[in-house]
Parts: C-alpha cells; structure tokens; sequence
C-alpha cells in the first residue's frame, strides 16, 4: 500500500436485478427500488439503486483489491446522479494516505450520468507494511 497507488477499475452492469436484489438484501422496501411504475409515479424513469447496495459494492470494491484479510473501519459516502437499470458504474479508486497497515481510499462510481458515488474508504490490511510494524 501506498499513497498514489491507483485501483483497477471495476465496471458494474446496474440490472434491475442487482437494484431489486440490493434493496431486498438490505432490506429496503421503498417502492422506487422495485416497482417501475410506482417509480415512474414519483418522478423517476424507473427504479433505482439504494445507498446501501451501492455501500456494499464499495466494499466489495476495496477488499477485493486488497484481499481476504482487508477490514474494513470507515465507509464514508455520498450519491449524485442515480443508478438504472441498463447503465453502468464505474468504480475507481485512489490510496489518500497510509499509515502502518492502513489505508485511506478515495472511491467514485460513475455512470452515464455522472458520478453516482463519491467517498472514502479506511481500511486496514495487517501485514501489508512490515516495515511500519513496531
């Protein structure tokens, strides 16, 4: 780990089965996440993605990236333009900082929109820098 290093970036296809799927996992019953026409009532084009399927593909994003024994400590997000179905989001990411085993990470995800997310991640990887170790 270390400050500059980029992440590779991750293309997400936003389906409506990833946003129905996200929102039932999570537990958000809110109809503009799985009824289009109710949606559409509301002022969307359609059904979109919650905040908190898009925080667990951030995670997913760092970890992934960072391996098996990256933990997570801080999740720290905000949503711009919404996700729909038959776009995708993009995710990148750069390493802010790092201090012994952890690392702070600033994540986007656009789409054709704009950018959906934008953030930071803090996460810790023990052993990642030996030499930081006391």
């Amino acid at each position: 780990m270390r400050a500059g290093e980029r992440l590779e970036p991750l293309e997400i296809p936003v389906t409506r089965t990833l946003i129905v799927a996200g929102a039932i996992a999570s537990r958000d019953y809110q109809d503009v996440h799985h009824d289009p026409e109710l949606a559409r009532r509301k002022g969307a084009p359609d059904v979109f993605m919650n905040i908190l399927t898009t925080n667990g593909l951030v995670g997913r994003y760092v970890t992934d990236h960072f391996g098996p024994k990256a933990v997570l400590r801080k999740v720290a997000i905000r949503l711009g333009a919404p996700n729909y179905p038959g776009d995708t989001m993009v995710l990148t990411g750069t390493v802010e900082e790092v201090d012994g085993d952890t690392a702070v990470v600033r994540v986007v995800g656009a789409n054709g929109l704009g950018d959906h997310v934008t953030g930071t991640v803090t996460v810790t990887v023990p052993g990642a820098n030996p030499e930081a170790t006391p």
